[in-house]
């Protein structure tokens, strides 16, 4: 399949969050049904800095979960007749290594092991100056998708 780079606006036409929960900037690379790299950049005004912590801040591990995540989602976003539908996170087993910081910027890659029937296996790694930072292997669903294959009631 051939290869997209979406930035905002793009991203906005493929998945439905928005900010300030969208963890993503700039998908850089995008092969459908295979891959994608992308990246946040942490800013000190970004809305979980005051809270976590305020002597210490840095990105919550859920949200760094979530921006792999939302990233991994646009692998089958982007396939067609996917666009712009709901992709949920149906388990997840995330690994932080590191902090990450204001002015850090997350870049993130991720991998669609398998897609069946609208059910994907996925593996993503953030990574600070080519440093990784955190891992995660989930999987998610498109429900349009398995409502296809809906045993229906008589």
């Amino acid at each position: 399949m051939k290869k997209l780079h979406l930035d905002l606006n793009g991203i906005h036409e493929y998945q439905q969050n928005r900010s300030p929960y969208l963890l993503i900037e700039v998908a850089d690379e995008i092969i459908p049904g295979k891959s994608a790299r992308g990246y946040k950049n942490l800013r000190m005004d970004d809305w979980w800095f005051d809270v976590h912590f305020p002597n210490d801040p840095n990105m919550p591990g859920a949200l760094q979960m979530e921006a792999m995540v939302q990233l991994g989602a646009l692998m089958v976003t982007t396939l067609p007749g996917n666009k712009g539908k709901v992709v949920y996170l149906t388990s997840a087993n995330l690994k932080l290594i590191k902090k990450v910081i204001p002015g850090d910027r997350l870049e993130i890659e991720a991998e669609l092991l398998s897609w069946k029937r609208g059910m994907g296996k996925c593996s993503a790694s953030g990574y600070v100056k080519k440093e990784k930072v955190c891992s995660l292997d989930f999987n998610i669903v498109m429900p349009h998708i398995l409502a296809e294959y809906r045993v229906s009631k008589k």
